[in-house]
């Protein structure tokens, strides 16, 4: 089973996919067994060298709008350019035409992009996204960049039948529910008719076979990834039958002889038939569309009743203006609003495009002509697409870019496994990698330097903190009393084990990190403007009080006093779990909890993870109070992934990726008040059910002032930490590594952030002479 790390799927999505300037962050892929990085700094055209940056592997969807892997999202970035790019903050940048001057860091910088925008709220509660294109941007092949591309590319984004990433059409845009009624998919109408239909007035008998025939070798195969998930893992035999791996996945209650078709409607049915909505959350690894190879041909719209001709919403208000009609005040809006503008020449059809006849580039319901072009991009931005082949993409420099035509006329991006980047560097094979900031990669680096230091004749490094956070996950349903993830008794029994966790981050982040990272102690990325401070009121250190309330530490403690303390607060949480102690330790568990719980940790089966020392700390404490943690350290990874998809999974050890905003609905909201119809994406992987936690984290969508939008975070994280569903670790640092030889170091995009990568001014770096 493949499975590609996919770009933070959340309605933050859009902005991932946005801006080269600023959004994108580095992500891991599944890696093939063989390295292919054997395409070196090559001579190009004239006496131009190819700058080579290292990447992970791709899955060659280079669209901008359909790119669902990090790595195809940043070749994507490279040709195209956002709508609205983003600052060192990671803040929207409201004046692109003549620049927006703002300072970081004690110094002035101005940015740049292809539109400004007003945004005006309304006293009837509407708010008006007023935007203005910047004269002379072209694309790649010369064509102008107009209001016409950014309205295709709206209408592509917001089709009744797209299935990419981005969720443009999630936000409140007048007239988007009236727009996108009334219409299908091909392939959810003949789904809904069934096998045995024989009314063939919008398809025809010989489409129908083939769907059902397709159908059914999809099914047969998403179940199949089911069942081999549940034996690899343990939780079943081999032979076992469909019905009992299916109870093990959470579907009890099949017939004994039940059917891949009987498990895989059981899985429908809990997602209201929706096959892409189960996909996303139910797979075990890849997704149904992708097993359907027919897909494509019942992806169009079919009309089904009434529907607006148009998003009246999106008003064409001038030669080169724009109006974005919102219906109410949301605060994901203007980041969904960044998002990479496509040639409406390329993608689409400029004889299909007439504002004022509803024709917008291509037949509502009919993405084949984009889908056509999704290997091959053209866009707008710094560089021009030209080939991949053999695990490399090349490029030429875009001499029509707006910000300015790149220095460096040839450009490649090879894939490269994380092991090889940094001797790729010193090999002369590639010229800027992004490997794992370990120490055994610092010390390389700094013995590669005569100097002895990070940055010195050989590498350069510039290091700065990742757009994301380390943590240690607990199940709430999987660790918990008498089957009630919510009530005080299982809070109780994940605090025990969030209690220990916690007091030896210090001792274990410092060992494996030295100064790369520091202990954090509120569930998001230090890098967000949401994050808590410690100068902030009411800031705590996490799961640092016992049962009673009390703090747990002292100022004058010493390390073998604070573990002794942990343990002691750790034992009066199981006992208010409902656990008997006797003599200082437990020595029986509560109805639906256990004496021994298992934590998942990737560490490659030989420890080589940051929380590993927690881990191996924790076991031996808990140990002494009575309880065993049986610590999984797994030399494949996804099989720990595989286990959390099928909501198997007791505690973990990961890191989320983060985006320039806070927004917390992908992975704790619940939907609980409808009966958890539409949750967050990654909801599955706590399965925290909290209707207080769902109604804050929809407050604070509703307001754009970003002080009462901390305040709210700041609630939720306090709620997130009473669930002790998730135990903060670490905020490390990233770094991207330079040949000081084949790169102009003094062309480096200066003062690097999460937000802002080494990318973001690619068109001002120089190979040196």
């Amino acid at each position: 089973m493949k499975k590609n790390k996919k770009v933070i799927a959340s309605l933050l999505a859009a902005v991932m996919a946005a801006s080269l300037l600023a959004s994108c962050s580095q992500g891991t892929a599944e890696k093939k067994g063989d390295d292919q990085t054997g395409n070196t700094t090559t001579e190009a055209s004239g006496d131009s060298k190819a700058m080579v940056y290292a990447s992970d592997d791709f899955n060659a969807k280079f669209s901008p709008f359909f790119a669902d892997t990090v790595p195809d999202q940043d070749i994507t970035n490279f040709v195209n350019v956002a709508l609205l790019p983003t600052d060192r903050n990671g803040a929207i940048v409201y004046k692109g035409i003549e620049g927006e001057k703002r300072e970081y860091n004690g110094k002035e910088y101005t940015y740049n992009g292809i539109a400004d925008l007003e945004v005006t709220e309304n006293s009837d509660g509407t708010v008006y996204y007023d935007f203005k294109m910047k004269d002379g941007v072209k694309f790649s092949d010369g064509e102008p960049l107009t209001v016409d591309d950014v309205i295709f590319s709206l209408y592509v984004y917001c089709d009744p039948t797209y299935d990419g990433n981005a969720t443009v059409f999630s936000t409140p845009i007048q007239g988007m529910k009236e727009y996108r009624s009334g219409v299908d998919t091909l392939f959810n109408l003949i789904l809904a008719a069934g096998e045995e239909n024989t009314d063939f007035s919008k398809w025809t008998e010989e489409q129908q076979k083939t769907f059902w025939a397709d159908y059914k070798t999809a099914v047969d195969a998403f179940v199949k990834e089911i069942v081999d998930l549940c034996v690899a893992n343990g939780l079943n035999k081999e032979g076992d039958s469909i019905a009992a791996c299916a109870a093990n996945y959470g579907y009890e209650g099949l017939k004994d002889d039940a059917t891949a078709m009987d498990f895989f409607n059981a899985m429908l049915e809990k997602y209201d038939g929706s096959v892409t909505k189960m996909s996303a959350a139910e797979s075990a690894g890849t997704q149904f569309t992708e097993l359907m190879p027919s897909y494509k041909d019942y992806a169009v719209g079919v009309e089904t009743g009434e529907s607006a001709p148009n998003i009246s919403g999106i008003q064409k208000t001038g030669e080169n203006t724009l109006r974005i009609v919102a219906t109410k005040v949301d605060a994901q809006m203007i980041y969904q609003l960044a998002f990479l503008v496509a040639p409406l020449h390329y993608y689409g059809d400029k004889a299909k495009f007439d504002y004022d006849k509803n024709q917008f580039g291509f037949p509502k319901g009919d993405l084949s002509s984009i889908r056509e072009k999704t290997s091959k991009p053209l866009g707008a931005g710094a560089y021009v697409f030209e080939k991949y082949e053999n695990g490399v993409v090349s490029f030429t420099a875009n001499d029509k870019y707006f910000e300015g035509a790149p220095k460096v006329k040839n450009f490649r991006v090879n894939y490269v496994s994380e092991a090889d980047r940094l001797n790729s560097i010193l090999a002369g094979t590639v010229d800027i990698a992004a490997p794992s900031f370990t120490t055994e990669v610092a010390d390389a680096i700094k013995k590669a330097n005569s100097n002895g230091e990070l940055s010195g004749d050989k590498v350069h490094t510039v290091a700065v903190d990742a757009l994301g956070y380390g943590y240690i996950g607990i199940n709430t349903h999987n660790v918990s009393v008498n089957k009630e993830p919510g009530s005080d008794a299982s809070k109780n029994l994940r605090r025990a084990f969030a209690t220990i966790f916690s007091a030896y981050r210090d001792l274990a982040i410092s060992t494996y990190y030295g100064d790369r990272a520091s202990v954090i102690n509120y569930p998001i990325s230090n890098t967000s403007w949401a994050a808590p401070q410690p100068t902030d009121d009411g800031y705590e250190i996490a799961f640092s009080k016992d049962a009673q309330g009390n703090p747990i530490y002292t100022s004058d403690m010493k390390d073998e006093d604070k573990y002794a303390a942990a343990k002691q607060a750790a034992l009066g949480f199981f006992e208010a779990a409902g656990y008997t102690v006797e003599n200082g330790k437990i020595t029986a568990a509560p109805a639906g909890a256990k004496m021994e719980y298992e934590v998942m940790i990737g560490g490659g089966g030989n420890g080589d993870h940051p929380s590993f020392m927690i881990l191996t700390e924790a076991k031996k404490a808990l140990a002494d109070i009575g309880m065993t943690l049986t610590v999984n350290d797994l030399s494949n990874s996804s099989d720990m992934w595989n286990k959390l998809q099928a909501k198997q999974a007791e505690m973990w050890c990961a890191a989320w990726q983060a985006t320039p905003d806070p927004d917390m609905f992908q992975i704790y909201y619940s939907d609980i008040a409808n009966g958890g119809k539409e949750p967050g994406g990654s909801n599955y992987m706590y399965q925290i059910e909290d209707p207080k936690l769902d109604e804050m984290i929809l407050q604070a969508r509703e307001s754009i002032d970003q002080e009462y939008r901390k305040t709210m975070y700041k609630a939720c994280l306090d709620e997130i930490i009473d669930w002790a569903c998730e135990v903060p670790i670490y905020q490390r640092q990233e770094v991207t590594t330079f040949s000081s030889e084949r790169i102009n170091v003094d062309t480096i995009t200066p003062d690097m952030t999460s937000f802002y990568k080494w990318y973001s001014e690619i068109q001002n770096l120089q190979l040196s002479k």
